[in-house]
């Protein structure tokens, strides 16, 4: 199998090209990334500018930012960070009954210390059981989208009853990679079709955000979501040994294990029945930023995302706490793979429009999307 010189890129990435020297278009839409977001000097400099700004519009406010967080590496050492550089954020978690008990007592344990304020958005178990049970029965690869797109609506949704203009995000590309479309897309769109045509109860709790939604919080309310770790030098490994020092915090396994049904979609939903293993995509992104080594990063992808022990007791209690028999998920587990394409969502229209999007999102988003650098990417290579 053909794999990436700069990373561990490789066939099994919907998309991939790769060049003459045998460098794939995932490592260039990386370091193209990089290019357009440089730490250090430079990126400190954009930072300490955007705080700058964060802190004249919240002048006279009890906070002058949101910041989500998860209880994981990022977002935990983001809120140390935001306060480092003298700003006022009020901490938003969003619980969809499936947090680790290490994820709780991460925020509680960086909030308390910090002297930050927690705003926890609960969702109805119902409602967001019934959302993940929809996305399983329609064999989507990535069925932990309604959790992606309750936490946007969240922290849009706070931000604008505080009278703040800008979310942070411990987002990092550098550590996570941008992953293929094909594994992970998802939209409102999407979502109430597919709760339309599998679910069973109403949404009365689950936060949405229209399109119309989106551009009244972006353009009128001029509300933004900044990545953090766009400016700011950060590594995760130096992160987590700061974070279990200065706070006692602990540490919970891969990237976002925090989160039982995260890990279960990662693991197990996607690396079983999909053949996807996201892990090459954050590795290689990890070894082009010098983190890790390119062998360290095939030795971990020959490993198994999931402990095969625990994996059958974890089954048993996800299945139960999902009200899916075994037999019921068997059904499910055999039936085709499905893909995002072969359900309605706006794709077609990024596609459609996608010479004329950026320049209007502009207006409303901060940084481009990653999407559009994977979309440039592979439209050159002709994938």
């Amino acid at each position: 199998m053909k794999i990436c010189k700069l990373g561990i890129w490789d066939e099994t990435i919907p998309g991939i090209k790769f060049d003459e020297n045998g460098i794939s278009n995932y490592a260039k839409i990386q370091l193209k990334l990089m290019e357009d977001f440089p730490r250090r000097e430079q990126g400190k400099k954009q930072w300490e500018k955007i705080v700058e700004q964060v802190k004249k519009k919240g002048r006279n406010k009890k906070y002058d930012c949101v910041a989500g967080i998860s209880g994981g590496t990022d977002s935990s050492y983001m809120l140390y960070l935001l306060k480092q550089y003298g700003l006022r954020p009020l901490a938003v978690n969003l619980d969809n009954g499936w947090n680790s008990e290490i994820a709780v007592a991460n925020i509680e344990k960086v909030t308390r210390s910090l002297e930050i304020d927690l705003e926890t958005y609960v969702i109805d178990y119902e409602e967001i059981k019934e959302l993940f049970r929809c996305y399983m029965i329609a064999c989507l690869p990535w069925i932990d989208s309604p959790s992606d797109m309750a936490i946007q609506a969240i922290l849009y949704q706070i931000a604008h009853k505080e009278g703040v203009n800008d979310i942070f995000i411990g987002n990092d590309f550098r550590s996570e990679g941008k992953q293929p479309t094909e594994w992970t897309y998802s939209d409102y769109k999407q979502l109430k079709f597919i709760h339309k045509k599998y679910g069973r109860i109403p949404l009365k709790t689950y936060p949405t955000m229209s399109l119309i939604k989106f551009f009244y919080y972006g353009f009128f309310r001029n509300i933004k979501m900044i990545p953090i770790y766009n400016y700011l030098d950060y590594t995760k490994k130096e992160a987590q040994k700061f974070l279990i020092e200065r706070f006692g915090w602990q540490y919970y396994g891969e990237h976002h294990h925090e989160n039982l049904f995260t890990k279960f979609a990662i693991g197990y939903w996607q690396y079983k029945k999909f053949g996807i293993d996201k892990r090459k995509i954050t590795y290689s992104s990890q070894v082009l930023s010098g983190e890790i080594s390119r062998d360290e990063a095939l030795n971990r992808v020959a490993k198994l995302p999931y402990n095969e022990e625990e994996i059958k007791k974890d089954l048993d209690y996800i299945l139960n706490k999902l009200n899916f028999s075994h037999d019921e998920f068997q059904q499910i587990w055999n039936a085709p793979n499905k893909t995002f394409r072969e359900y309605p969502s706006y794709y077609h229209y990024f596609e459609k429009f996608y010479r004329y999007l950026w320049p209007v999102l502009s207006h409303v988003l901060p940084v481009k999307p990653k999407i559009f650098y994977e979309y440039d990417e592979r439209k050159k290579q002709g994938s």
